[in-house]
Order: C-alpha cells, then sequence, then structure tokens
C-alpha cells in the first residue's frame, strides 16, 4: 500500500502571489484553455465510469480500518526546536481505490509532490501526486490546473501522518476548465444580492448554502413520506387557470394563443383540489408553485412553493392534528430536535400540544376587552396611536385586521392556531355552528409569521355563491378584484355534492425557513426573484 509517510504531515502553505486584476485573470485562463487545446487535450470532459464520491470513499477507507482493528490516533504535539517524529508504520490494509471528480478548490505544491483539495457533490477530500508515479508530462498538467477547473482522478486512498484520508493520485483527467476564478472571499462580500444572482457561485464556495438545499430536499422528501403513509394520493392540477380563484391575490396575467383568450397563473390550486373531493378522492394534496404579482420582502417571493392537503369527512381540527403532526414529524426526522432557533437565536420549542387562541381573544389581549364594542372613531383613533396607517372610510373589521397583522401576528413566537377568523376574511371556510359571523378555520402562526391556514371546508353551494358574490363586491376597485372573480365551474361542481372536508395550506419555502433558521426567504429558493441586471 502507498503512503505518504516521507511526506510533513501538514503540507506548507503556497506563497501568496501579487493579486491579478480580474481582466487578467480572464485572459490568463483562455490563454491556458488554448495552449491545453493546442497540445490536443480535451478540456471539456467525457463520462467517468465506477464514480464515488468523495464521502463514500472517506466511508469506505474507515472501514477497512474497523475491519482490521486499526485506530488512528494524533501524533504528540512537537515542542519548538524538536526533531520532526518519524511516522509510525502503517498497517497493512486491504488496498482501496477510487475514482472520484470534482472542482480543484486548493493546491499546495511540494517540489516534486502536491496536495490539492477536491470538491465534489458530498464534500471535500485531500489529493496527493507524486511526479515520479503520473510522470512529467501529466504531473505537468495536473500542477498547471487552475482552482476552480474539474478533474477526474484515480489512484489508492490512504491516510497521511496527520490523519487526512488522501487519495495518491495513479491518473487523471481535466472534466472542465474554469474560464473564470472563483470569488476569494465570499463569505465577505457584502453585496448579499450577488449571492442570489449568481447562485451557482454561491453553491460552489459557500458549504452553508449547499447544505440549506439538502435540507430543503430532505424536507420534501419526508413531507411527501408522511402524507403517503396517512394514505393521501398526489396530484397536480393546472397552473394556468382562465380564472384566478382559491385566494385573494393579484394574478399574473398572460394569454393563451391557441385558445386565443387570456389566462392567469394560479396563485392557489384549492379550487381545483376541492373538485377531485367532489369526484371521489377522498385524500389528496399537490406540492405545487404559485404565483402572486405582488410585492417582495424577506417573507415573500412572487414564485413560491405551497402544499395544499384536502382530506374528505375531516374537518379544521383534523387538519391542526395533520400539521402539527407533519412539522414535528419533520423536525425530528430532518433535524433530529424540537427545538430550533430563528435567525435571531430564540429557541422555538414544537412540543406539542401547541398554543390555541382565538382571534377575538388575542385582538382583546392587545386592545383591550370593549375593542369590539368601541365606537368606530375611537377604533381609528387608537390604531393610529399604535402608528399604523388607518383611515376613517375604513370598516371595523379592517381596522381590526390591521392590527392584528401589523402588531399581533409579529410577536406570536411559539407555536399557536390562531383560531374563528371572522367569516369575511376566509370566503372558502366554512362558518361555525355555534357562530355564523366567524368561520371554523385556524392559521398556524411560529416565528411570527403564517405557515399554514387550515378550514373546515365550506361544501353548501348556495352559501357559498353568496360569499363570493361578497367578495367579489368587496374586491372590486382593488388590485385583487381579478382573484374575487365567481368560478361557475367550481360551484356547479359542489352542486353535484363535496363531502365534508378538512384542508390545508402549508407555504414550504417559510417552513423551511423556520426549521432551518434561515433570515429571508431568498436563503431557501434556489434563483429567487430579482430585477434584471441591464
Amino acid at each position: 500500500m502507498s503512503t505518504a509517510s516521507d511526506q510533513p504531515a501538514t503540507p506548507a502553505a503556497p506563497a501568496v502571489a501579487p493579486a491579478v486584476p480580474m481582466h487578467d485573470q480572464l485572459a490568463q485562463r483562455r490563454q491556458k484553455l488554448a495552449d491545453l487545446q493546442a497540445a490536443g487535450v480535451n478540456t471539456w470532459g467525457r463520462r467517468v465510469d465506477n464514480l464515488v464520491s468523495s464521502a463514500a470513499t472517506r466511508a469506505q477507507y474507515e472501514a477497512v480500518e474497523t475491519a482490521a482493528g486499526v485506530v488512528w490516533t494524533p501524533p504528540p504535539p512537537r515542542q519548538p526546536g524538536q526533531p520532526k517524529p518519524e511516522a509510525p508504520p502503517q498497517a497493512q490494509l486491504p488496498e482501496v481505490r477510487a475514482v472520484l471528480a470534482g472542482r480543484i478548490m486548493i493546491m499546495r505544491l511540494m517540489g516534486k509532490a502536491l496536495f490539492a483539495d477536491l470538491k465534489d457533490a458530498a464534500g471535500r477530500i485531500q489529493l496527493y501526486a507524486q511526479k515520479n508515479v503520473l510522470g512529467d508530462e501529466a504531473f505537468a498538467s495536473l500542477k498547471n490546473l487552475d482552482l476552480g477547473d474539474l478533474a477526474s482522478v484515480s489512484g489508492t486512498v490512504f491516510r497521511t501522518h496527520a490523519g487526512e484520508i488522501t487519495l495518491k493520485i495513479e491518473q487523471f483527467e481535466m472534466q472542465s476548465k474554469a474560464l473564470r476564478p472563483l470569488p476569494e472571499k465570499w463569505h465577505g462580500l457584502t453585496d448579499v444580492e450577488q449571492r442570489y444572482r449568481q447562485r451557482y457561485v454561491d453553491l460552489i464556495v459557500n458549504d452553508e448554502a449547499r447544505q440549506m438545499f439538502r435540507v430543503r430536499a430532505n424536507i420534501l422528501r419526508e413531507l411527501r413520506n408522511f402524507l403517503g403513509g396517512r394514505g393521501f394520493m398526489e396530484v397536480e392540477t393546472p397552473m394556468l387557470q382562465p380564472l384566478a380563484g382559491g385566494a385573494a391575490a393579484r394574478p399574473f396575467r398572460t394569454h393563451y394563443n391557441a385558445l386565443d383568450c387570456p389566462m392567469f397563473l394560479r396563485i392557489a390550486p384549492e379550487l381545483y383540489l376541492k373538485r377531485l373531493l367532489v369526484g371521489g378522492f377522498d385524500k389528496v394534496f399537490e406540492l405545487n408553485r404559485n404565483f402572486r404579482n405582488e410585492g417582495m420582502s424577506r417573507r415573500h417571493n412572487p414564485e413560491f412553493t405551497m402544499m395544499e392537503v384536502y382530506q374528505a369527512y375531516g374537518d379544521c381540527s383534523t387538519m391542526m392534528e395533520l400539521v402539527e403532526s407533519l412539522v414535528t414529524h419533520l423536525a425530528e426526522t430532518v433535524l433530529g430536535s424540537l427545538v430550533i432557533k430563528n435567525s435571531e437565536g430564540v429557541e422555538i420549542s414544537l412540543q406539542r400540544p401547541w398554543r390555541r387562541a382565538t382571534y377575538r381573544d388575542l385582538v382583546m389581549e392587545k386592545m383591550g376587552a370593549g375593542w369590539f364594542e368601541a365606537a368606530h372613531a375611537e377604533k381609528v383613533t387608537r390604531a393610529q396611536q399604535l402608528g399604523l396607517k388607518v383611515f376613517p372610510d375604513w370598516s371595523d373589521l379592517e381596522i381590526t385586521h390591521e392590527i392584528y397583522e401589523k402588531t399581533i401576528e409579529h410577536s406570536l413566537i411559539q407555536p399557536t392556531f390562531v383560531t374563528r377568523l371572522p367569516a369575511e376574511l376566509v370566503p372558502l371556510a366554512r362558518r361555525a355552528a355555534d357562530d355564523p359571523s366567524v368561520v371554523d378555520v385556524f392559521e398556524l402562526e411560529i416565528n411570527g409569521q403564517e405557515i399554514a391556514p387550515g378550514y373546515s371546508e365550506n361544501n353548501d353551494a348556495v352559501d357559498q355563491r353568496g360569499r363570493f358574490e361578497e367578495q367579489a363586491r368587496r374586491t372590486q376597485g382593488t388590485v385583487e378584484e381579478e382573484s374575487g372573480h365567481i368560478d361557475e365551474d367550481f360551484l356547479t361542481a359542489l352542486e353535484y355534492g363535496m363531502p365534508p372536508a378538512g384542508g390545508m395550506g402549508i407555504g414550504i419555502d417559510r417552513l423551511v425557513m423556520l426549521l432551518t433558521g434561515a433570515a429571508s426567504i431568498r436563503d431557501v429558493i434556489l434563483f429567487p426573484q430579482l430585477r434584471p441586471q441591464v
């Protein structure tokens, strides 16, 4: 087995080269490309067979050590002036060979040998090359690689005297020439927007960003597993819709040339999923993209991922149990803990059961027990004293909801189900049996933002038509007018009979923000919407 026991435990740091202006670096790399191609080198690579990851390579070597009873122990610290101790002889282990491919991130030259770091999708692994093993020409080509170049390597695996699992290169091949240098101090960039604009560079150099999107993928996988285990069927419904329904929001408009009619990018899949309940599917869910032509902030992106789920013969309580079980399952399975931290370091406990509070009680906690009986003028004045922009021509409900959204919602850090909202706010929900002025709904608030709304769905076709008409009147002349149009086909479906049902939506981007402690929704979306650069 090859070893590097004759090499220093820690390779010497390379000399610091003077900074080269960007345009000169680009020119140098293009010149290298031309030189390589003139020499007949395939600079754009080919298929690599028997490829394994850096993590799998490391795990395989550690398994061989374990099977042989070998336990690596760090060498004792060397005192100043003390000669370097000889490396102890390495145990004769079965040979471990590997073929790896990835990006060259670090290179340290040491005369007739070099160390480098290769980064692939699974992490990093150290490479070691010797001139007498590769030959003069191959070693010179390897030494001439730029940081960021993609290469494939093959050879044997060993552990250095310093304990680093390393691949000793026997063969290497360029797989892609990087014509642009990687940023030297990506984490120090003050232009955060550039990280979002050039996400591909962020992913190359920022391990935290790569891990974020691995966690997101794991959350989506476990979400599907959880719902599938409970008998829910995943479905797909149209993203192009003739009416923008299922929510109150400004839609994106487009034109369908083949049908010569206006269309909308969906703002919600709700009305189509309920049609499936009419059709006889009892448990359905959809992971979908929604589009709302509205503002952007650290909690809003105009294109976002939503999961909606519906269960026939369920209700609002059914959905509360479902989302409580789902979120705790995701936290335990993906993160391994029911205690998470937000971006400010505040701990949030997801331990069940979660708090339940009515909309009315929360408003009275903030504004006093007599708030709902107060005169309209007093409500306007008191809301303005809170620093809110409310106006005398607003209705009492509009003033109250502005107080809720601007001062109450953001204070609900620990998981809270806000229940029994005014019926006017949720036109698709069933009215409460004991009070028709409120609906049997919840809004799940965690870390000061809505994570999931859920309803006892309204299956009364006559009442639903009246509430659609009221919504259309309220939104007339507003930016939400187009989402207030009455969907006659949906009402026709209801007239065939929809079973009583529970329904719920979860904003996936916000859920990932919550579980990972991300400060901005842009951190959990691979390519967030940005103003195009000119």
